[in-house]
């Protein structure tokens, strides 16, 4: 059974689908072979082998490694082989380990030195979505059960799930993948060839740095370090404040970091924030991180009161001010964070804040700017810069690339601490040397080599940023408009759910119109069954779960809404509106994609794709009110996500 399957924009309906039409497939369609039809294991073998023969591979070479994409495909498709129906080659080829140099040699005829080449880069052989699963730490596995990671989303294109979570992390659209797909096939090519394995995948980097580049509008003297994820940035931004030419003890100050990352509170101080590292390192979180000061210490600014209200923008500026003024004056180096925007679309300090601080105290603290949700132009980038801030952006946020893209821009003097110095020997558990710029003697200790997940994750979401700015500003906003709209009907016409209010946003007299509107909406659920209070974090959660599940055997009344897998943002804990405890609010967001259009709805026009979008959105409100309503049966249940609906798992 080969659930190859796609959705049509017109109907939302499944169809079996000749798998050339895949994205799985789109980079190879030129060399999918004529004849009858085949078993789409061999299908993509074949395909593969082509496009491989085509860009200079040796055939014998080609084979060997169209068949380990092959096989990987075939065990997402439909699980271990089957027997008779699989070629012999499809369970070693599959397999995390290389069966050997002798055993390939004997499966596809390879001479002793191809045998050994292959066996040598096997770790870099596969499909695009498997690739972009490492690179990572233990939230980017696939749940085998589910076919989804750790954020409830797929590397693979999941065109059928209506999908408003780029708050948090989104699955790969078909743009994406097949950004991603060309990435791999060029260093599948180049390692065949016969280039060392540093040189195929530092290219592959170093092609993500340039769009990055390119696309914030970065200039001479600027870089760029690649980073796993934003926590990773945030440790990055303290080492490289250990590299600023001071012997001071650290205070890092951040704005309220229970809205920008769990993980982030332990970066800030130089600890290790999860069980494992990106670079595949087991670490114990909260342990020190090698190299990091000991004494860094954190101030923490809220940005909400104890009953979940939104400071005046004044009181938190003065308390920024008053942390400033007190470290510096006690002989701290001091790191102060800006946030834009946090989880829940709020923003402080204001840049022209940031700007007055930098006319007072000078270079004598280091501003680092949480911009990892990435809802601000390159202008709006750019006037951060300018006032020597390090910017940490993801492509993984607002741009719906994969999870786990990270980068941090360095304004000139920043990237001028690279030349001299050492980074924390500890940085090598998460960083490999060519994550940074070439010239940067500082991370000359670190690991050769690259993080090749990551860089194809990056070349996914740089696809969805340039679709994004085909789109004029003028055009965002409007769509912005009516995404907010939508939103607003959603949650009048669901009882028990409350939208929460969140202050305009406002940078410089530079930022574009379109930055200045709401793209995060925040809302709180009314416990179903305890009257007068919201749903916890743990309860939120769980609707949030379900959202991503097909439910329509729990709520046969109403299938065509129960079905649908909805994915939102996560629910991030707030004050309950009595300030006793918490409760678990839940996000809705506009990505990039719905301004640039969800490749799936293309065959839509203008008009008609948005019409699709916003109700859409309306669906996933109503999946909430069946959930609230049926609480009790689901409690019992407890059904778990999937990565389609039953109603798209049948074989062509």
């Amino acid at each position: 059974m080969f659930p190859m399957t796609q959705l049509t924009a017109e109907t939302g309906q499944s169809h079996g689908a000749n798998p050339v039409f895949a994205p799985e497939f789109a980079a190879l369609r030129k060399h999918l072979p004529e004849g009858p039809p085949r078993h789409p294991i061999l299908l993509r073998y074949e395909a593969e082998a082509g496009w491989l023969v085509a860009h200079g591979v040796e055939p014998g070479l080609a084979r060997a490694a169209a068949a380990r994409a092959a096989a990987i495909f075939g065990m997402d498709e439909d699980g271990p082989a089957d027997g008779s129906a699989s070629p012999p080659w499809r369970a070693p080829m599959a397999a995390d380990i290389s069966p050997g140099p002798l055993r390939l040699a004997a499966l596809f005829g390879l001479g002793a030195d191809a045998a050994e080449r292959l066996h040598e880069v096997w770790g870099l052989l596969g499909t695009a979505d498997a690739l972009m699963e490492t690179g990572g730490d233990i939230r980017l596995t696939r749940d085998p059960k589910t076919a989804l990671n750790g954020y409830g989303c797929s590397h693979r294109p999941r065109p059928w799930a209506i999908t408003f979570a780029s708050s948090t992390a989104s699955s790969s659209s078909a743009r994406g993948y097949i950004a991603a797909d060309k990435a791999r096939l060029a260093v599948t090519a180049a390692l065949l060839r016969g280039a060392l394995r540093a040189k195929a995948v530092d290219t592959c980097i170093e092609a993500a740095r340039r769009g990055i580049a390119k696309g914030f509008g970065l200039r001479a003297g600027e870089e760029i370090v690649l980073a796993a994820s934003g926590t990773d940035t945030e440790l990055l931004a303290l080492a490289l404040t250990h590299l600023a030419g001071t012997d001071k003890p650290i205070l890092n100050i951040l704005i309220a970091p229970e809205e920008t990352g769990r993980g982030v509170p332990m970066a800030a101080r130089g600890l290790h924030f999860a069980v494992d590292t990106a670079l595949g390192h087991d670490v114990t979180c909260e342990a020190p991180i090698e190299g990091f000061r000991r004494d860094t210490a954190l101030a923490n600014i809220p940005l909400r009161d104890a009953s979940g209200v939104v400071r005046m923008a004044v009181v938190v500026e003065a308390e920024i001010e008053a942390a400033l003024a007190g470290a510096l004056a006690a002989g701290k180096r001091v790191i102060l964070h800006g946030l834009d925007l946090s989880k829940t679309g709020l923003l402080a300090p204001s840049p022209m804040f940031l700007a007055k601080l930098r006319a007072v105290y000078g270079d004598a603290f280091d501003i680092v700017l949480d911009a990892c949700q990435v809802r601000l132009s390159a202008a709006s980038v750019r006037a951060y810069l300018d006032l020597g801030a390090t910017v940490l952006v993801t492509g993984s946020k607002f741009f719906t690339g994969p999870p786990f893209a990270g980068a941090a821009l360095l304004p000139a003097p920043v990237a001028a601490r690279l030349q001299t110095g050492a980074l924390p020997a500890g940085l090598a558990a998460y960083f490999n040397r060519a994550e940074f710029p070439v010239n940067a003697p500082a991370a000359r200790d670190l690991p050769e080599g690259g993080n090749y997940g990551l860089a194809l994750r990056w070349h996914a979401a740089l696809a969805e940023m340039r679709a994004f700015l085909r789109v004029s500003p003028v055009r965002r906003a409007e769509i912005l408009r009516g995404f907010a709209a939508a939103v607003e009907r959603g949650i009048s016409a669901t009882p028990g759910l409350t939208l929460l209010p969140a202050p305009p946003l406002s940078r410089t007299s530079t930022e574009e119109n379109w930055e200045r509107l709401p793209s995060i909406f925040t809302f709180s659920l009314r416990a179903p069954h305890a009257s007068g209070r919201c749903l916890a974090p743990v309860e939120a959660r769980q609707v949030y779960m379900w959202l991503n599940t097909d439910l329509s055997a729990w709520m046969p009344e109403q299938p065509e809404i129960a079905a649908r897998i909805c994915h939102i943002g996560q629910p991030v804990p707030l004050a309950q509106p009595d300030g006793n405890g918490q409760m678990g609010a839940l996000r809705v967001s506009a990505g990039a994609r719905l301004i640039s259009g969800e490749p799936s709805h293309r065959a839509l026009g203008p008009r008609a794709r948005l019409e699709r979008e916003f109700t859409d959105v309306g669906v996933v409100f109503a999946k909430i009110g069946l959930i609230l309503a049926n609480w009790e049966a689901l409690c019992a249940a407890d059904p778990s996500p999937c990565y389609r609906s039953r109603g798209l798992s049948s074989s062509p």
